[in-house]
C-alpha cells in the first residue's frame, strides 16, 4: 500500500465527531424505553448523531482510500469493502460497515421512513461496531505516523 500525505487533522477531526456522537447516543440509551419515546426530541437527536457519525466514518474512509488506493470517487459500500481489502479495518468489521453505508443513505434520502423504534434499537445495539471502527482508524493513524518517521 502506497500512502501519499494523509490529512491527519481531517481524520482526527472526524474521529472527534464520532466519539462525541457516541457519547451522546450512550446518554440517550440510558433512558428507559418510556423516557426515550416520551420526548420527541430524543429520536431526532439520535438520528442526527447517527447521521453525523456515519457521514464522518465514510469521510474518513474516502480520504484514506484516496491517499492509499488512489481512488477519488467511491460509493459508500465500496468504501467499506476497500477499507477491509486494504487491511485498514478488520475484515469482520467490513461486513458490519457495509450495512451502515446503506443506512447512511436511508438517513439522508429516506429519512421519512425511519422509525423512532428503529433509532432506539440502533443506539442500544450497534454502537460497539462504531467504537471498533474508531479503534481501527486510531491504530492505522499510529502506524502511519510511525512509518513517516
Amino acid at each position: 500500500m502506497v500512502i501519499s500525505n494523509l490529512n491527519t487533522t481531517l481524520i482526527t477531526d472526524r474521529l472527534s465527531i464520532i466519539i462525541d456522537s457516541i457519547t451522546e447516543m450512550k446518554a440517550l440509551r440510558k433512558q428507559s424505553n418510556e423516557e426515550f419515546f416520551s420526548d420527541k426530541r430524543n429520536p431526532r437527536a439520535a438520528e442526527s448523531y447517527l447521521r453525523h457519525t456515519l457521514g464522518a466514518i465514510f469521510d474518513i474512509g474516502r480520504h484514506i482510500l484516496a491517499k492509499t488506493a488512489r481512488r477519488k470517487t467511491i460509493e459508500y459500500k465500496e468504501i467499506a469493502r476497500l477499507l477491509g481489502k486494504e487491511k485498514i479495518i478488520p475484515h469482520k468489521l467490513t461486513n458490519r460497515l457495509i450495512p451502515m453505508a446503506g443506512y447512511r443513505n436511508r438517513l439522508t434520502h429516506f429519512y421519512h421512513e425511519i422509525t423512532d423504534q428503529e433509532l432506539y434499537e440502533i443506539i442500544n445495539k450497534d454502537l460497539e461496531d462504531i467504537e471498533e471502527f474508531v479503534k481501527a482508524i486510531q491504530k492505522f493513524l499510529v502506524e502511519y505516523k510511525g512509518a513517516k518517521k
